[in-house]
């Protein structure tokens, strides 16, 4: 490794400093970088050769690739170590972390179990009390901060069976995908049989009490953190025997190939239903029935041209959520004896709005998506409107849902300034009763939420929720995180968030564009971010950038871009795209090589979003053509980044940031720093410890604010 220079700043600062004369100010850069060698690998499509100079990096298990990894980290935590503010942000972040927050209370067998966190353990907690007794008797039913000290080992999921005397809870260690299964009497809260391994993108749905359905795919050759998985299984599991003898429902045959298969139990224990995926979108639909022994599968939607799912029957009368043919979706009913789709009905229609249905205690809830707004309709099981629910207020509300026989339910409300709060509903009479209100050092009375909408390039008009403190002057001065994703069918609707208030505190200003590729207004805006449209999505996120600018909120000097995952695309994409846009870039977790990204773990299922470089010419060359690994060009001035992964990440593997960062450090312009900040025993973000997530902020945010030109935090300075 080189030697590393950080140059600092010696200029000292008085707080009656304005904005502007912090751009004058010298900060610490990076004048070497760790060498990173090239080797030659070429790979040809269609006829062109592409070169892969950091091939190498996608070996997770090389002494090479490790040592690469430890000084990269030392270079971006030497760099880390020389903002002032650093510790403040951590030691901020800390004491708003620091509050009760208790999850919204469900019924299984004679107990009332609910999720808590004390303020800063790493894992929630589950508590139970007996129903109908006091609260306050609560015991520790699981604490997941005991699977290990540092909180790396996280539950991953929970699932009780009928009588609620069994449970069976999932557990992600170091943030992998990979997932064990241990079954517990829910009684004595002791470990009854051998623990299930090898699972993998799976619930746990419960046949009566005798045992659940679970999926998982066979442990690949090579890397388990990066080999290809793309045949997935459906198996039964009967309580008191061994995995060895569990028995395979569905697939594992070339013929029955599929990346997904997930399969659920009705609430009457009468009927399975199977849902085979070759992608992240589009599902094919089998039942059995269960009452029947030895009955066949059939096949009830033979096709993955649309997403359909069974919510809800009574008796053989099937209630099938579905977008075919309504691309905001429906409820349709249909007969379990023929279920096929020429013979649905619909029953609830659909409407201009995206529809996200539930149920609980004999009605369905219809939850629409109102400009990214939740708006709650309540039906009964004639398809007869009951109600409008009467929300708290403009925002995000979620959780409505309960078992058949429960009189009340409880529901979340949330937007970008009010702390999650939990209601209770009275189903029959429709009233709502605040249930828990969590106590934060935030007053969401200083802050203001607003919606706009925008122009795209092609004059598609883009939503956008702006906010930040009231009273803040629109000088064109303000550090501002534009956030997307765009992408998957996922809609990004308001919620609060303890570590954009840190940052709203700061003066800062927290912007979220919906989008195309998402999902906030169906199925047509979703493929409007797609494959050969994906130019689409940066396209909206450069004008939101554009008009945060265009109308004083920022400047270029002080616009940050943020996303993760599908979002750390995004990101790349835009900066590499437009490197004058913004000063500083944040790409999370990102898919940035997207010529291989279908050659790693479970990546070939996000086809229907992408396509591939495999797919055609045209389709290839698409792809090169943005594709962020590919389009980092010497002698251009990029962005200030810091790049974030995770050494355990199996979903989108850290070779991708690798190589990104390796670009970018060999032909970066100027003295912007390019840095990469990789978390050990840490995978795609679920389950990552509090104490992790609190540090990765105050970095992200010190980086940031930094780089801007704030020697001292944007809140100390005084007019």
């Amino acid at each position: 490794m080189k030697k590393i220079l950080l140059v600092v700043s010696c200029i000292a600062l008085v707080y009656s400093c304005k904005n502007e004369e912090q751009k004058d100010m010298a900060r610490a850069t990076v004048t070497n970088y760790p060498e990173t060698k090239k080797v030659d690998t070429v790979d040809t499509y269609f006829g062109e050769e592409v070169k892969d100079p950091y091939r190498w990096l996608e070996d997770d298990r090389s002494e090479e690739t490790e040592a690469w990894v430890k000084s990269e980290n030392a270079v971006t935590f030497d760099y880390l170590s020389n903002i002032p503010y650093r510790d403040e942000l951590k030691e901020r972040l800390t004491e708003l972390w620091n509050y009760e927050k208790v999850g919204s209370p469900f019924i299984e067998g004679d107990y009332t179990y609910f999720y808590k966190n004390d303020g800063l353990q790493n894992q929630y907690v589950i508590y139970r009390y007996k129903t109908g007794e006091n609260p306050e008797t609560a015991e520790v039913f699981l604490d997941p901060n005991t699977f290990k000290d540092d909180g790396t080992i996280s539950l991953g999921g929970l699932s009780f069976s009928r009588n609620g005397k069994l449970a069976a809870y999932s557990i992600s260690e170091g943030g992998s995908d990979w997932r064990k299964i241990l079954v517990m009497n829910a009684e004595t809260k002791e470990i009854i049989e051998d623990t299930l391994v090898d699972i993998k993108f799976s619930g746990m749905s419960w046949y009566k009490n005798e045992g659940f359905y679970y999926s998982s795919y066979d442990k690949p050759e090579g890397s388990e953190l990066s080999a290809k998985t793309d045949q997935h299984k459906l198996y039964y599991h009967k309580i008191g025997t061994s995995q060895k003898d569990d028995a395979l429902i569905y697939g594992g045959t070339e013929a029955e190939k599929h990346r997904y298969i997930s399969g659920g139990v009705s609430e009457d224990d009468n009927y399975l239903f199977i849902y085979p995926r070759i992608s992240t979108s589009g599902t094919k639909m089998l039942m059995k029935d269960l009452s029947k022994p030895n009955s066949p599968i059939i096949t009830v939607l033979g096709n993955t041209d649309t997403d359909s799912y069974v919510m809800e029957n009574v008796g053989s009368k099937l209630f099938i959520m579905t977008n075919m043919d309504a691309p905001n979706q429906k409820i349709v009913t249909v007969d379990a004896s023929n279920p096929t789709p020429e013979n649905w009905v619909d029953f609830i229609p659909e409407t201009e709005h995206v529809l996200s249905p539930s149920t609980g205690g004999g009605y369905f809830f219809a939850e629409y998506m109102v400009d990214a707004v939740s708006k709650v309709l309540q039906y009964d099981y004639d398809g007869n409107l009951v109600r409008e629910v009467e929300l708290p207020g403009v925002g995000s509300a979620g959780g409505f849902g309960a078992k058949k026989e429960d009189t009340e339910l409880y529901y979340s409300f949330t937007n970008y300034v009010t702390p999650g709060s939990i209601y209770k509903f009275d189903i029959k009479n429709g009233t709502s009763e605040l249930f828990r209100k969590p106590n934060i050092d935030f007053n969401p009375d200083d802050y203001v939420s607003t919606q706009v909408f925008y122009t795209s390039k092609d004059g598609t008009k883009v939503p956008m929720i702006i906010t930040h403190k009231k009273g803040l002057e629109m000088n064109g001065k303000n550090p501002t995180i534009l956030y997307g994703y765009g992408g998957f069918n996922i809609s990004l609707t308001p919620s609060f968030s303890i570590t954009n208030a840190v940052w709203m505190e700061q003066g800062g200003i927290y912007a979220v564009p919906n989008l195309r590729g998402g999902g906030e207004y169906g199925k047509e805006w979703h493929d409007a971010g797609t494959q050969m449209k994906k130019q689409n999505v940066f396209d909206d996120f450069i004008a939101a950038g554009e008009y945060l600018i265009a109308n004083n909120y920022t400047s270029s000097e002080y616009l940050a871009i943020r996303g993760g995952s599908n979002g750390g695309l995004l990101v790349g994409a835009t900066m590499t795209q437009r490197p004058d846009l913004m000063k500083v870039a944040l790409p999370a977790v990102g898919v940035l090589d997207m010529l291989r990204y279908h050659t790693f773990t479970a990546g070939a299922g996000w086809a229907y979003d992408y396509g591939t470089s495999e797919q055609s010419k045209e389709m290839f060359e698409y792809l090169k053509g943005y594709s962020p690994v590919h389009n980092v060009k010497a002698g251009v001035e990029y962005p200030a980044t810091m790049v974030t992964t995770g050494d355990h990440d199996d979903r989108v593997v850290p070779a991708h940031s690798f190589k990104f960062a390796a670009e970018l450090q060999e032909k970066q312009s100027g003295n912007n720093p390019v840095l990469i900040r990789i978390e050990t025993d840490a995978g795609h973000g679920a389950g990552t410890p509090v104490s992790k997530t609190i540090e990765q902020y105050a970095d992200i945010y010190g980086f940031t604010l930094y780089n801007m030109g704030f020697e001292v935090l944007p809140s100390k300075l005084k007019g």
